[in-house]
């Protein structure tokens, strides 16, 4: 499965932060007008979910092997040992995905206006350059000198 489809414990706040679905923020994050704080977001995001994953399937297992009706003669000690050692390195994983993300998102300038740091997705703004100005006529005796 796509980490772009999976959840993450982050999306709603990503949601809130960026003004808009995680769908459409990676359709907006794979342009080039992409803000580069939303790309940055959208990959701690990506390795967050996989992070999350493997707390899951880990925590699966354990709950697996320790199922109250399974035959106790098939728990292992040493499976549980190894079990533990991933668990505790996909959590500090998460962790620090966790604080990456939290800090991206702290530092993050404030929006020009309103009162979320909504990403605007409008189109890019395409500005002209104006002609030079035309001389201006100058009436006869508007630019005389004056005299002490």
């Amino acid at each position: 499965m796509s980490v772009t489809i999976k959840p993450s414990s982050q999306d709603r706040r990503l949601e809130d932060t960026f003004g808009a679905a995680i769908g459409e923020l990676y359709e907006t994050a794979a342009t080039e007008v992409a803000p580069v704080a939303l790309r940055r977001a959208l990959e701690l995001r990506s390795f967050l979910v996989l992070a999350e994953e493997q707390v899951a399937r880990v925590r699966d297992r354990v709950h697996q092997a320790t199922d109250p009706d399974r035959d106790m003669g098939e728990l292992s000690a040493e499976d549980l040992r190894m079990d533990a050692q991933w668990l505790e390195a996909a959590l500090d994983a998460r962790e620090g995905y966790r604080a990456a993300l939290d800090e991206l998102l702290r530092t993050m300038p404030a929006p020009a206006t309103g009162t979320s740091r909504s990403v605007q997705f409008a189109r890019p703004k395409i500005t002209t350059a104006l002609p030079p100005a035309a001389p201006v006529p100058v009436r006869a005796g508007a630019m005389r000198a004056r005299r002490p």
